[in-house]
């Protein structure tokens, strides 16, 4: 049986302060006050002085109320039985089902140990082209998706949970306006992948505190999944939210801020959840992809700084398009020799013939002459932005290659695209009809 501690010390903001022994960090805690009993979490020890964070706030709680320790941190359900459940940052549900509470594991367990990883080489598909053959997504990566607020990273997300090759989608969403929660739950349901899918969504009007928790939660099943044989996929959005909740708590606690306020140990609170990405030995896999919004478009911010040390790679979504500039996927090469043999060559072409057409453009706006070779760019850069980086394309990779093919034969002598001469012999339209899509 757990003390009870009838009274608070001090109350800031939606954190609370008792004395207290033999409490541990993270630990949870229930607080009865008038309004009920409310769940709170351990956020920092100095001696016997503990200070919690009040999941619902601190509104109600006075100084006279009492504080019963669980011993115990927050655990969340890895049954089977979350399978097209929506639930909240603490894990209770959103759906007005009933709670789940069978095969607790506790949140925020450290990373998986680097000898029971295997090196990665399986593709994740999403038929987008410009993932799929430009910067594709392998298995047990962790990739986040650089943007700025307005650009259509949900609805990314979205397509991506529908259409990845993959058995589970974890979906964890932190500080979502109620419409984008909204875009997720519809989306999902409307094309029968909820049933395959668990969300743990934290909206900009809930706690705070049930932001920082998102994660961990996501990630906790994820890894009862993945041990379990079956290939997962997180999703993360947005996770500028997530270092914003880090930074409220860290002000509220009067920390010493580091950079434009943040916590100094943000790269390390990144890095340990981006490190849940694993290729399990002899069983799944966790690949995760998160959503990182740039304030400003300032990737020197802290939060895609500190991200691009940790990820391997990243994908720069601008102007509604996933930009083969500046977006990189570094295990792809783990991959791509896999696929079909072509990939690499129509990848390094297509992106080679794309950066001239860029520079032609430049050319073209200040006045200079158009050759025959700038005419051909021209044509083949409009092609290339409408029919493969449009993010409404929707082919399977084999079909996309193929379509590069055709592109390029459209706007191209073969001598001119730069591709070996076997490989235009085998795939070249007109001449030797592709591998079938």
């Amino acid at each position: 049986m757990r003390k009870v501690y009838h009274k608070i010390i001090h109350i800031s903001g939606n954190v609370i302060t008792v004395e207290a022994d033999g409490v541990a960090y993270n630990e949870l805690a229930e607080v009865t006050s008038a309004r009920g009993v409310s769940l709170a979490q351990v956020i920092r020890l100095d001696g016997s002085r503990v200070s919690l964070q009040v999941f619902a706030g601190s509104r109600g709680v006075s100084t006279g109320d009492q504080v019963r320790f669980l011993g115990r941190e927050m655990q969340v359900s890895g049954s089977d039985d979350l399978l097209g459940r929506i639930f909240n940052g603490r894990g209770a549900p959103r759906d007005h089902r009933p709670d789940v509470d069978s095969e607790l594991i506790e949140i925020g367990a450290p990373s998986v140990n680097p000898a029971k990883r295997i090196i990665p080489r399986h593709m994740i598909r999403t038929n987008i082209p410009m993932i799929d053959v430009f910067n594709t997504l392998v298995e047990s990566q962790k990739l986040p998706i650089f943007s700025v607020a307005g650009e259509p990273y949900n609805e990314l997300l979205a397509r991506i949970a529908l259409q990845a090759e993959v058995d589970v989608i974890v979906l964890g969403g932190m500080g979502l306006k109620y419409d984008d929660y909204l875009i997720f739950k519809r989306t999902l349901d409307e094309h029968g992948a909820l049933s395959r899918t668990v969300m743990f969504i934290h909206t900009a009007s809930d706690p705070t505190v049930e932001c920082l928790m998102v994660p961990d939660m996501a990630l906790a099943v994820a890894e009862a999944y993945a041990l379990r044989g079956k290939r997962v996929l997180c999703l993360l959005t947005d996770m500028t939210n997530y270092a914003d909740a880090l930074k409220e708590i860290a002000i509220t606690m009067e920390q010493i801020p580091a950079t434009r306020g943040y916590p100094g140990d943000l790269y390390s609170q990144l890095a340990s959840r981006y490190e849940k990405a694993v290729d399990f030995d002899g069983a799944g896999s966790i690949t995760i992809l998160a959503v990182t919004t740039m304030p400003g478009d300032d990737v020197t911010h802290p939060v895609p700084d500190n991200t691009g040390y940790i990820t391997e790679g990243q994908f720069y979504l601008r102007n509604g398009r996933i930009e083969p500039f500046g977006s990189l996927s570094r295990l792809k090469q783990q991959v791509n020799g896999r696929t079909r043999e072509d990939h690499r060559a129509i990848m390094d072409a297509m992106i080679r013939l794309y950066s001239d057409y860029k520079s032609t453009l430049e050319k073209q706006s200040m006045g200079f002459k158009m050759t025959a070779w700038d005419n051909k760019l021209l044509k083949y850069g409009k092609r290339f932005e409408n029919e493969m980086m449009d993010l409404s394309v929707n082919i399977p990779l084999e079909a996309a290659l193929n379509l590069g093919w055709r592109i390029l034969a459209d706007c191209f002598e073969r001598a001119e695209v730069g591709i070996k001469t076997d490989l235009c012999d085998k795939f070249w339209p007109g001449e030797k009809a592709p591998a079938a899509e």
